[in-house]
């Protein structure tokens, strides 16, 4: 099988590394989602990983609390993920470096654009914890970003649904799934594939988005040799 994209950001929820659990981290799925990627890293695709923490803590869903303070909280949940995620491709041996846009030294590198790009210039998978940054920003957001730093020619958002729907298919049966769409689509029908931030970035960017499912870790490598699955967004 031979790759489709040269460099590709893969943003994966916090849920879908909780696998059936539904909270915390399964370990497993973490081992299965690193072995897909130490195949794709094998046929010489770099990647990039952004991952969210809605497994541990959701900023927007904190009630009562400061909202800037409870986004914080999140950048940490994410952080949690990164490092479980980068042990998982070391087990099964893929160079890897967690690059979080907090410093946190003693833990990860700081982000720094250059140095991303030159890790993945050597065949290192870069994991990028704490979203942007920045309270009030998704990590989706900071997957469109990460995205339009280092020039990835795709964004793989893989998360707990098979594509794209034009209502949620787990309250509608009848629920009807797009196989492609254009990021104006996303944003004038108020699709919940990403926030409006992170799909506006995309499209001023012109960069690309496949939203499949994580049930099937093996999803990653179909979608890196260009295998119909999931909804495209361009």
């Amino acid at each position: 099988m031979e790759p489709v994209y040269q460099r590709v950001l893969i943003k994966l929820s916090g849920e879908a590394l909780a696998g059936k659990q539904g909270f915390g981290l399964d370990f497993d799925k973490v081992l299965e989602v690193s072995r897909s990627i130490k195949t794709c890293a094998e046929m010489g695709v770099e990647i990039a990983i952004v991952v969210g923490g809605g497994n541990f803590w959701r900023g927007r869903s904190s009630g009562q609390m400061d909202r800037t303070r409870a986004d914080h909280m999140g950048m940490l949940a994410t952080v949690i993920n990164a490092l479980a995620l980068a042990d998982g491709l070391e087990q099964v041996g893929v160079p890897v470096r967690v690059q979080t846009g907090i410093e946190m030294r003693q833990i990860a590198e700081p982000y720094i654009r250059n140095r991303a790009v030159r890790h993945l210039e050597k065949g290192r998978v870069v994991v990028f914890g704490c979203g942007t940054g920045n309270p009030f920003f998704s990590t989706d957001t900071a997957a469109a970003l990460r995205a339009a730093e280092i020039d990835a020619d795709i964004i793989f958002k893989a998360t707990n649904v098979d594509g794209v729907y034009d209502c949620d298919p787990k309250q509608n049966p009848g629920a009807i799934k797009f196989e492609t769409l254009t990021h104006l689509d996303v944003l004038n029908r108020g699709l919940h594939v990403m926030d409006s931030t992170a799909a506006s970035l995309c499209m001023d960017n012109q960069i690309p988005i496949l939203v499949f499912n994580l049930d099937d870790p093996e999803n990653i490598t179909r979608a890196m040799t260009g295998q119909q699955i999931g909804t495209t967004i361009q």
